[in-house]
């Protein structure tokens, strides 16, 4: 864990405990100096057939596709210190913990990719998956109504009409993964649900249930950073229709799926390059120029896979996408000295409460197998959404971190009423732009195509491609991106 703020204590009108913390990878004065095209460059030149923007799941994967192919001749360019992405994690004494993404549903034999990748790791042998990656029972539960229900659908509280809204709503989710239009990775065509919003659609079916207008909104959140009025109905029937169901996994780790970022890491170690920040590319007679603060790389191929929204401030021929957003959000990492007192059950892995402004939290310690754990790290989760981004970001950037800290533990003593005097340091990581928003329209918007048939020599293998910023998307356009450069070399 990088911590780039001295650390703060935080002190409420009450006599309490103090708790430290700071932020973490404050890195937005880099990423706005590339913005402004403030960065200066280096004058030493590398040639080079491939280079790779971003060591987020993408980069990686295209890494480890070109490696898996026999193909050597590449660098990765990653800003941070470590690779990664939306898929870093920290550790501390207690326990290794995520910074972003933390699971993987368990993939179905169709998700080859996903699959080959995994049984690579180990995870997967013999068609058995281990089972010590397998989240570990309880899995989930939802605080509502004054206590904590198993399963995050809410249960307690709800009329006979709630209940036949939910087996309606089920059956036509079931219609719609039966269709074959819902899959991962997504290759969707036009449709009309992408030209409505999910909250919208939902009252066309008549639908009008508080509850599952609640785990709609809860789900389109806790996916895309963004509410359900936000979010294309496509979009939000993909969440609910794309996987079928099944009793096992997720697979989860204490890191999150910084497991998965570091052994993709390990893997093509000597083709890194952290702290390189691309500031500029452009084109140079058949070749790319890529360049950072020390060397620029004369490229035959370019593979990005860095956040889309950046690329018209690194190469000023691509146009500012209009239509699309991104979704600010808050991670913090709560660590306990001690557990809070509970009334009702035991403390699951993903813990959600209902009617709250955030995603509620998961435990890293959750997977650990000793019979008794009296500290533990507790990862939580602030999606921005309701409003502008772009308003959001602001209210992200400009908010101190002990207000933050008030607001994460206001939010936490409604099922956990002595939280604190458990916590002892709260970090945490201010992403401006998480994730991409699939708000209706996405699936036309010609910014979008645009980045999928590439240019000449010049692929983007994002997940915002699919505005799914999920595993299994990143990796698939990863290594799509690295296919088509294997063709032309």
């Amino acid at each position: 864990m990088i911590t780039r703020r001295v650390a703060l204590i935080g002190l409420t009108a009450k006599a309490e405990r103090r708790i430290g913390g700071g932020f973490v990878f404050e890195s937005q004065n880099t990423g706005h100096a590339i913005r402004d095209r403030a960065v200066k460059g280096g004058n030493a030149i590398e040639k080079v057939p491939v280079v790779i923007v971003g060591g987020g799941i993408g980069g990686l994967s295209a890494s480890w596709w070109l490696k898996r192919n026999r193909f050597h001749d590449f660098v990765l360019l990653e800003m941070e210190r470590e690779p990664g992405g939306n898929s870093r994690s920290g550790r501390n004494e207690i326990s290794a913990y995520p910074w972003a993404a933390h699971y993987v549903p368990v993939p179905n034999r169709e998700s080859t990719l996903v699959r080959d990748l995994f049984t690579e790791l180990g995870l997967l042998q013999d068609g058995e998956w281990d089972e010590r990656w397998l989240c570990h029972s309880p899995q989930e539960r939802l605080y509502i109504h004054g206590r904590w229900q198993d399963a995050i659908e809410p249960e307690v509280g709800l009329t006979a009409e709630d209940h036949r809204q939910f087996k309606e709503f089920a059956a036509r989710v079931a219609e719609f993964r039966a269709s074959g239009q819902f899959t991962i990775p997504a290759t969707p065509k036009p449709s009309p649900l992408d030209q409505i919003n999910f909250k919208d659609w939902l009252a066309q079916q008549k639908l009008t249930s508080p509850y599952l207008h609640w785990l709609a909104d809860y789900s389109t959140r806790d996916d895309f950073g963004a509410a359900s009025h936000e979010t294309s109905a496509w979009a939000g029937i993909h969440y609910f229709a794309a996987r079928e169901h099944e009793e096992k996994g997720p697979l989860t780790w204490p890191e999150g799926n910084g497991w998965i970022a570091s052994r993709l890491a390990a893997k093509v170690k000597d083709h890194i390059r952290t702290e390189s920040p691309v500031f500029r590319i452009e084109k140079s007679g058949t070749k790319w120029r890529v360049h950072t603060p020390k060397t620029i790389y004369e490229a035959g191929v370019v593979i990005y896979a860095a956040p889309a929204f950046l690329l018209p401030h690194l190469d000023p021929s691509v146009p500012k996408p209009q239509g699309l957003d991104w979704s600010p959000w808050l991670v913090a990492n709560l660590t306990l000295d001690r557990i809070p007192a509970e009334r009702h059950g035991e403390a699951a892995w993903d813990n959600v409460i209902y009617g709250s402004p955030s995603l509620g939290y998961v435990v890293a310690t959750h997977q650990d197998v000793r019979a008794r754990i009296d500290k533990t790290v507790w990862t939580y989760y602030y999606a921005l959404s309701g409003r502008a981004p772009s308003e959001a970001r602001k209210d992200l950037l400009s908010t101190d971190w002990n207000t933050w800290k008030e607001r994460i533990l206001t939010d936490l003593e409604r099922p956990h009423k002595d939280i604190r005097q458990c916590v002892s340091h709260i970090d945490m990581f201010r992403i401006g732009h998480a994730m991409i928003r699939p708000t209706p329209g996405f699936l036309t918007n010609p910014h979008r195509l645009a980045w999928i048939k590439g240019r000449e020599r010049f692929f983007v293998a994002t997940a915002d491609l699919s505005g799914f910023s999920i595993f299994e998307e990143a990796q698939y356009r990863g290594v799509e991106a690295a296919r088509r450069a294997l063709l032309l070399l």
